[in-house]
């Protein structure tokens, strides 16, 4: 049995607290410890704020959200704020698909790169595709260095345009 592409679509603010899950699963997927991951609830969550001033985009698959991914236009550059994916459907293609899907909203937005902090085992994923070490900072874990990533692309001849931003 083929697995299934899926669809990409712009997330729904009643999508918040199901991202949410999302999120902290794929987290808990690296084999964070629960202080640590009780930690990440209190400070890391999808809002239905965040997907109406982000450009915040789920891939459905079968009729579920197996992953999404936040791009966060900021004052002087555009970032990639998330990017999860269910802990069942990693290694299915679907985050290298979400990640294209970025650099694509990102050139049709008029930007020629996008910036990102990686979660350390996640850096390696995001070098396959082309992103470039630039610095990092240490976590709140003493010893845990959070990569900073930058991600270059040619910008789309022609800006996109959209309701939301």
């Amino acid at each position: 049995m083929s697995r299934p592409d899926g669809s990409i679509r712009r997330a729904r603010p009643d999508e918040a607290e199901a991202l949410t899950g999302l999120f902290w699963r794929s987290k808990a997927h690296w084999g964070y410890d629960e202080a640590f991951m009780a930690r990440v609830r209190e400070t890391l969550r999808i809002t239905p704020e965040i997907i109406e001033q982000q450009h915040v985009y789920v891939l459905e698959t079968d009729g579920r959200i197996a992953g999404f991914y936040a791009l966060h236009v900021l004052p002087d550059r555009l970032h990639l704020e998330d990017l999860f994916i269910e802990p069942d459907q990693i290694g299915m293609g679907y985050g290298r698909r979400l990640f294209d899907h970025a650099v694509e909203v990102g050139r049709r937005l008029g930007y020629d790169s996008f910036t990102l902090e990686s979660d350390p085992n996640a850096e390696e994923f995001y070098l396959k595709l082309g992103a470039i070490r630039v610095g990092e900072h240490e976590s709140a874990i003493p010893g845990r260095f959070i990569p900073h990533l930058l991600v270059r692309f040619s910008p789309a001849a022609v800006p996109m345009s959209e309701e939301r931003p």
